[in-house]
Order: C-alpha cells, then structure tokens, then sequence
C-alpha cells in the first residue's frame, strides 16, 4: 500500500468517522536547540515584518496541522518548524485545523534540519507534503551544515528549485528569495533587498540618527572655528 492510499479514506467509511473539536491545541514536542528556536522565529519575525500592513495570511512554526479526522494516522506527522497559509485571515490559533480552514494546507514550508529530524524532512515529510498537502513550496534548512534546499510542486511532484548566482532560491508563492546570511536562513526581496526584523530597523534607524548627531556636532565645530578666526558669519 502507497503512502497515499493509506491516508485516504474509502467514502463508505465516512459516516462513521467522528471529526475532532475544531479547538485542538498543538501537540508539538520542544524545539530541540536553541538555533532551532531561533531561526524559527526568525523566519516568523521577518515576514510579519514584511506584512504588518496586510491581513490575508497565517505565519507560524512548530505549530501542530490536523489534517485528517483519523488522527491515529496523523499522529505519525509533527507539525512543520515554519509555514505559511496565504488567504487567510490573520488572527492567532491554537492549532491549524484543516477542516475548520476550508480546506487550505499550508503554502510554504520551511523544515529545520537536525540530526534527529533529517531523514524524516528529507523522506516521509517530503512525501506528506507533496502528495497530501500538495504544498507548493517546501524548503529545508540544516543550521548546523547549512544544507539548503527547496521545491516546488510540479504536475503532482516536487521539483527541486534552482539557485540564483547568490545561492538563493525563489518562492513563488511568497514573493521573496530565500537565502543564507550570515550562517541564518532569510528572506531577500526580488530586487536583492535583505527583508529585516523590527529589531534590525530599530538598529539601523538609530543608528542613523547617531550618524545625523555626529554630522550636525562637526558642522557646529566648523561654525564655532569660523567664528573664532573671522567673527560672526555673514547674513
């Protein structure tokens, strides 16, 4: 039996299947070290960023998805380290629910490697995704190697996507390259543009104030010198 065929169900079984709550908490296991952590939140931190101003998706990470109403079988698949949901209206939930979602699966994932995870990511994960949630970009990011990979869905399969010259890899479905910096996984806008987290321009927005601070001081020191030597300056 395919992979496929045993998470379908016959329609004759149908009727005596009993759906979940739709309230399900995730059920997803502590994120094994802290670059996991962090470069899930990253990623999060980074398209929220991007998207403040809109509210037609659903960003998360380490969040469990129900998919099938025999969760004996899902039970088997943890939810993805990073996942976007486009369409959506943005609030935040306890769970992704497939069936109270009309339906929709994830657009992008992002797994996080480790050496527990990777033969999952790379194998029965892929498969899930491909064939299940039909995903139509899936991405995996070792932190440690900084392996890097991504698919896209084509004709029912995974493709793998080519790199740009910046070892980069295009989303469609996000709009955005996605590349490694400074040993992390981030986003790049189309035109190259390193996409920041609010820390990030906090940082760059002081420090051009500084930057102003200081031009403004050595203007003053040039005016107070001028004066000095020839007096007050002209009107």
């Amino acid at each position: 039996m395919s992979f496929t065929q045993e998470l379908e169900t016959p329609e004759e079984r149908w009727d005596d299947i009993v759906f979940p709550p739709s309230d399900i908490l995730s059920d997803e296991p502590p994120l094994e070290t802290d670059l996991h952590r962090l470069q899930m939140t990253l990623l999060i931190a980074c398209l929220e960023w991007l998207w403040r101003e809109r509210n037609d998706f659903y960003a998360s990470g380490n969040l469990t998805i129900y998919y099938s109403p025999r969760q004996r079988k899902s039970e088997k698949f943890r939810g993805p380290d990073f996942f976007v949901v486009l369409g959506v209206e943005r609030f935040p939930r306890p769970s992704w629910v497939v069936w109270e979602e009309n339906g929709q699966y994830p657009n992008v994932i992002v797994e996080i490697l480790s050496p527990k995870t990777a033969a999952t990511d790379r194998g029965l994960k892929k498969q899930l995704y491909q064939d299940v949630f039909r995903t139509p970009d899936y991405f995996w990011f070792d932190p440690n190697s900084l392996e890097f990979k991504g698919f896209h869905l084509v004709d029912g399969e995974y493709e793998e996507l080519p790199p740009n010259q910046q070892g980069w890899l295009w989303s469609k479905q996000l709009g955005l390259y996605l590349g490694i910096y400074e040993s992390k996984l981030r986003f790049f806008s189309a035109e190259g543009q390193l996409i920041p987290i609010p820390q990030e321009v906090a940082e760059q927005e002081q420090q051009q104030r500084m930057q102003a601070e200081q031009q403004l001081t050595e203007i003053e020191s040039l005016l107070n010198r001028y004066r000095e030597r020839f007096g007050e300056l002209p009107d």
